[in-house]
């Protein structure tokens, strides 16, 4: 069984601090990154540049992507409020281990350019060029729903479980019912990367095991992401795989083989070879 992480940050700097519970390290190269892979058992990783603190990121995931083609791809970014910075997304998967796009949209005025019409083109350049785009949508399901609806051929992922990003144990899933809901519509994927980060209690986070079978059954297991986004988890790299492969018993067969890679690999196209499908 392939295992492929979802999400997984390297940066080369940090012109401001990370933010959150993320690491405070000066850097986290690829070669760090692939020691601790390989020391949990993880094949592949799927690099989401942290623009914030490093606005290199994406240039240092394409260059990790180039090096290590079998290890890592990228969902990119840039950013989307600058009008000269349109045309990037046209050959936007030719850079070496492209596959989609990423904005987590994590301030009051990021997540304006959703209502101000700052984003407007985003939506249907990206289905043009049949790039995923993956967003915490959980800060804002009412418009991530909107999106979806409207642009139907445009591939969209819900980041870290989907859950309020702002609560742990019950308070993480005060909006299942509208985040089940999203699972309707066949556009829509989740990623279930962060989810240790829900729970006060420790491994294995048995109070949220409810919830994300809840969410599994609702996405499928092809459109169910294991993954970690380890550098802000509060345990192992190898614990944040077992416990899906170990711990959850309604996750096992061929349903844990897409929930740890196969179902990510297929939906935004990526061979695991460093090309695009």
């Amino acid at each position: 069984m392939k295992i492929v992480d979802a999400q997984v940050h390297l940066w080369s700097q940090t012109v401001v601090p990370p933010n959150g519970l993320h690491r405070k390290v000066p850097q986290f190269t690829a070669e760090e990154c692939l020691k601790e892979m390989d020391e949990a058992g993880v094949d592949a990783a799927l690099i989401h540049p942290p623009y914030s603190w490093d606005p290199d990121s994406n240039a240092v995931a394409v260059a990790a992507a180039k090096k290590y083609p079998q290890r890592f791809a990228v969902m990119g970014q840039f950013a989307p409020d600058k009008p000269e910075n349109r045309a990037l997304i046209q050959g936007w998967r030719k850079q070496p281990g492209m596959m989609g796009l990423r904005w987590a949209l994590l301030t009051e005025e990021q997540q304006k350019w959703l209502h101000d019409g700052t984003l407007d083109w985003v939506w249907p350049a990206a289905a043009k060029e049949g790039l995923p785009i993956a967003m915490l949508g959980g800060l804002f399901l009412d418009t991530f729903r909107g999106i979806a609806e409207r642009y139907p051929d445009l591939r969209l992922i819900l980041d870290h479980c989907g859950l309020n990003r702002h609560g742990q144990d019950d308070a993480a899933f005060i909006h299942l019912d509208k985040l089940v809901a999203l699972a309707r519509l066949p556009n829509v994927a989740i990623k279930a990367t962060g989810a240790p980060h829900y729970s006060t209690q420790g491994y294995p986070f048995r109070n949220i095991q409810d919830g994300l079978h809840r969410i599994f059954d609702a996405f499928g297991p092809k459109r169910f992401f294991w993954g970690t986004d380890i550098t802000r988890m509060p345990c192992s790299y190898r614990q944040c795989v077992t416990f899906f492969t170990e711990e959850l018993p309604w996750l096992r067969g061929a349903d844990l083989e897409d929930v740890m890679g196969r179902g990510l690999c297929d939906w935004i196209g990526w061979k695991l070879d460093g090309t695009a499908s």
